[in-house]
């Protein structure tokens, strides 16, 4: 790992070659991937995609999302973020570009250099990943961040250090994006999982340079719009998570989309008690009981089925660690003691979720069905995520929890597509405009 600005010099990682696999975009099964592009008719026509970037010797700065957890040691504990940039990033430099990456890690405090939050785990990685040397710069802008770009040549890799290790960068300043974008000749934004914040290398430098979109990028906004727009049906829309109110739009949103919607969770218990039922001392908004009732009220009036849990997982308290040993007892969902919580879903709402699930022709899932970090809770999760497993359906996962819980317990590979975006994903399922695929499609 070649690391710059006075943090020493280590010689690059022997023997790892280039791994075939990595090098190519990965192929997929989504039923509209060949109708859909970004070129087709409507908001998303003009958006240009990296195959139409001739890149050879010229500077490419790539927005990518390296939000990467790392061990006490330095080493990356969870790799698939990088992995999912690798296509875009081998694409370029197959093209013979100056490639420079820019990504955020954690929530630095923006003045200045946090070893806690360094980029220099996440290069190490990367060169691991690539078999290449990775150039990492400790300068963001500037004559030390240019001096790095200019002794690239075609193929080679610059790793700016965290973006967000500067201010400027959350507050979208027109100075440091222009800053950012007189290091390169050219802009892809292939971080769909920062595409909902409107910062200035996911937005700003975007007027400055002309724009595509990454590979990643261009197959996250494909599919979760094909989704939306022409789902093989039924479509069934499955979700989970703490609270109603980090998903009220979502949930509005995906009854005029969905033909079934399941909601598991904790978000649950407000929909329970809206229906005249105590929930004990489960999760519960009960600011957001109208809405829950207004909820149920339009998923009758569109004959749509919005199903709960029928029964739960209790317990007096909850577990401290989240991991720790804890007693259960499985009860109506109607009847949760006033003693207890709520904390998964109970055998009986798991066969009802599963047989959704596998009656469906495509299914979108954002959000766990109980406490999945804890193996007690985690039965109703592991049951969904194995309806989906099984199914012929198309499989949507939409990052987040979600993502994480699909990935621990092993079902990774039998989905169809699996978000690298939690709050993005959420925020395009409501029918939000993303700014960071916004300003791509304004070019």
């Amino acid at each position: 790992l070649l690391v710059r600005q006075r943090v020493g010099l280590l010689e690059p990682c022997e023997g790892l070659g280039e791994d075939p696999s990595l090098t190519a975009f990965p192929e997929t099964s989504l039923p509209w991937q060949a109708r859909f592009s970004f070129r087709q008719e409507g908001p998303m026509a003009e958006i240009k995609t990296i195959d139409e970037l001739d890149a050879r010797g010229k500077r490419v700065l790539v927005r990518v999302d390296f939000n990467a957890p790392v061990d006490a040691d330095g080493n990356v504990t969870d790799d698939t973020r990088i992995r999912a940039a690798l296509p875009t990033i081998n694409k370029l430099i197959g093209d013979g570009a100056r490639v420079i990456l820019t990504s955020h890690r954690g929530r630095p405090a923006g003045e200045g250099f946090e070893e806690s939050f360094s980029l220099g785990p996440i290069a190490r990685r990367l060169q691991e990943l690539l078999g290449r040397d990775i150039v990492l710069s400790r300068e963001l802008i500037g004559p030390a961040a240019q001096e790095a770009v200019d002794a690239l040549e075609d193929g080679d890799v610059l790793l700016l250090e965290n973006i967000r290790f500067d201010k400027r960068e959350k507050k979208n300043d027109p100075e440091f994006a222009r800053a950012l974008a007189d290091l390169a000749d050219a802009y892809v934004n292939d971080a769909f999982g920062t595409a909902h914040r409107a910062h200035a290398s996911t937005a700003g430098v975007a007027a400055y340079l002309p724009s595509y979109a990454g590979y990643l990028m261009e197959r996250e906004v494909a599919t979760l719009t094909g989704m939306l727009d022409e789902p093989r049906r039924p479509l069934v829309a499955i979700l989970g998570g703490s609270k109603v109110s980090d998903k009220i739009k979502v949930i509005d949103a995906l009854l005029e989309k969905a033909d079934t919607l399941i909601i598991g969770g904790g978000m649950a218990y407000t929909f329970i008690k809206a229906q005249g039922y105590e929930v004990g001392k489960s999760l519960c908004d009960d600011s957001k009981l109208d809405y829950c009732k207004e909820m149920m009220a339009k998923a009758e009036s569109l004959g749509k089925k919005l199903l709960l849990p029928v029964d739960t997982a209790v317990s007096v308290s909850f577990p401290e660690p989240i991991d720790a040993e804890i007693s259960v007892e499985y009860v109506e969902s109607k009847n949760i003691p006033a003693d207890k919580m709520g904390l998964d879903i109970g055998p009986k709402t798991q066969e009802i979720f599963a047989e959704a699930a596998k009656s469906a022709k495509t299914v979108v899932w954002n959000g766990p069905m109980g406490v999945f970090e804890n193996p007690v809770l985690a039965k109703g999760t592991i049951a969904v995520a194995k309806a989906l497993a099984e199914t012929d359906a198309t499989t949507i996962i939409g990052g987040g929890d979600s993502a994480a819980a699909v990935m621990q317990l092993g079902f990774a590979d039998k989905m169809s597509h699996i978000s690298t975006g939690g709050g993005a994903s959420l925020e395009y399922l409501e029918g939000k405009t993303l700014p960071g695929v916004a300003v791509i499609a304004d070019k």
